[in-house]
């Protein structure tokens, strides 16, 4: 049903040595503002990969010049086996992009006509469209929306209407820049499972950013993490763990008695309820569960990785600190 890879090397996106500035004016004054300091980066086809990165820190810039929005100062781009610059027709025939805040459905119109607009527009095959559109469909959850005017649509109801419509030519790539922006839990579930199905089943590629750490990790096999304009780490979640230390939070219910636990941060304690975070670098499991074992009045134990967004605000602290 989708494109099949083009590009050599079996490499989608290539960013070598990319850098942006733009130029600010304001009354007699001129500032240069970088965007992107020398970045460089490859996703191959089938991966599903995380940019994340405090605001201003580039993530939007990237995905423009990746769609040809914009061109670099600097560097060079290349999506598809193509350049997004010389190649942008050829290359959006293949590219899916979606940004959160924008829609390109017709406001005043039913959902459908939008999507019947992009199959003449787009010159798409009956048998493509109708396939894709009967998918997207049934994953989305559109049956009952198909025939909704744009403008009385839910936040939630545009956005999986926004990205039915960019895939119902096959894109063989996807750009996604918060998606999962303002929408509701149930919504946001139905999103990110939609995108992990395509990924998995359809090998489509997917670069997706967002402020939410939790959506990106249950999402994306690797992250990119870019912070004053610079890429600062290219690697698993894990492995983004693994800079600030293996960070580990467990909760200790107690008959009542008081529990103290050496090498370990008190986060809180309630009615005999306690939560604890240790470095299991500096205290591996073992001699947690040693201690743990130790302890009078234990009921109970609940061990868990820290929330990915504590590691996510420690890093962003070390990096704002260099």
């Amino acid at each position: 049903m989708f494109q099949a890879a083009t590009a050599p090397e079996d490499i989608a996106v290539k960013a070598e040595s990319v850098s942006k500035t733009f130029t600010q004016r304001r009354w007699r004054e001129k500032k240069i503002v970088t965007a992107l300091d020398n970045v460089s980066f490859r996703i191959r086809h089938g991966e599903f990969v995380a940019y994340a990165g405090p605001n201003g820190a580039g993530k939007s810039t990237t995905m423009k010049l990746l769609s040809g929005i914009l061109q670099p100062t600097k560097g060079s781009v290349s999506v598809l086996g193509m350049s997004p610059e010389r190649d942008r027709i050829a290359l959006m025939r293949k590219l899916g992009v979606l940004f959160g805040n924008r829609t390109e459905l017709w406001w005043d119109h039913p959902v459908m006509q939008s999507f019947e607009w992009k199959k003449v527009v787009w010159d798409i095959p009956d048998a493509v469209y109708r396939r894709n559109l009967d998918m997207v469909t049934e994953l989305l959850d559109l049956g009952g929306i198909r025939n909704t005017f744009a403008r009385e649509l839910s936040l939630g109801q545009r956005m999986r209407a926004d990205l039915a419509m960019m895939l119902l030519h096959s894109p063989e790539l996807i750009l996604l820049d918060e998606p999962t922006l303002g929408l509701d839990v149930v919504a946001k579930r139905q999103m990110i499972e939609f995108l992990k199905k395509i990924n998995r089943e359809e090998g489509v590629t997917i670069l997706v950013t967002s402020h939410d750490m939790d959506d990106l990790e249950e999402m994306a096999q690797r992250i990119l993490m870019i912070s004053g304009g610079k890429l600062a780490f290219d690697g698993s979640f894990d492995g983004l763990r693994d800079i600030t230390g293996n960070l580990t939070h467990f909760i200790v219910t107690t008959d009542g008695r008081e529990l103290k636990l050496e090498g370990c941060r008190l986060l809180s304690e309630k009615h005999g309820v306690y939560e604890f975070e240790a470095d299991l670098s500096h205290l591996p499991i073992k001699a947690l569960l040693e201690k743990l074992s130790k302890a009078d009045g234990i009921m109970d134990v609940e061990i868990r990785k820290a929330p990915i967004e504590q590691v996510i605000a420690q890093l962003y602290q070390a990096w704002k600190n260099t």
